[in-house]
């Protein structure tokens, strides 16, 4: 499962590269002694940490711990938490700790809100995701 989540923390590390921002993956994120999320982004004007998750289907859980990391480092950096999120032959999706639906042991994306994520354009600033 590590070989498989490098492989697209990799794809998306290519990604922003080829869009403008700069990117790095974060060795040893998750086993560090201090908060790491797996990817910092960023072209100058807006900053991301991103924490990389793919899953072959609905929901993904995403213990609390992970995400109070993540805002933590995010708001010690100047960053945006997001969470980039893949589902094989789908786009990525990214999602605000807003986006998120709380559980009792941490965060989950499933039917119910794997609609509010944006979609790697609008992330970038392609364009604006219109919301119905």
């Amino acid at each position: 499962m590590k070989r498989k989540g490098s492989r697209f923390e990799r794809e998306l590390l290519e990604l922003f590269w080829n869009n403008g921002f700069a990117a790095v993956r974060v060795a040893g994120s998750g086993s560090s002694s201090h908060p790491s999320p797996d990817l910092i982004v960023g072209n100058g004007k807006t900053f991301y940490a991103l924490e990389v998750k793919m899953r072959k289907e609905l929901p993904l859980y995403i213990e609390g711990e992970k995400i109070r990391e993540l805002v933590m480092f995010s708001n010690l950096f100047g960053a945006k938490p997001l969470v980039a999120f893949k589902l094989p032959r789908k786009k990525w999706k990214f999602f605000t700790v807003a986006d998120l639906v709380e559980t009792e042991r941490g965060y989950k994306i499933d039917e119910s809100n794997y609609h509010l994520g944006k979609d790697f354009e609008e992330v970038v600033g392609k364009y604006k995701q219109e919301r119905l």
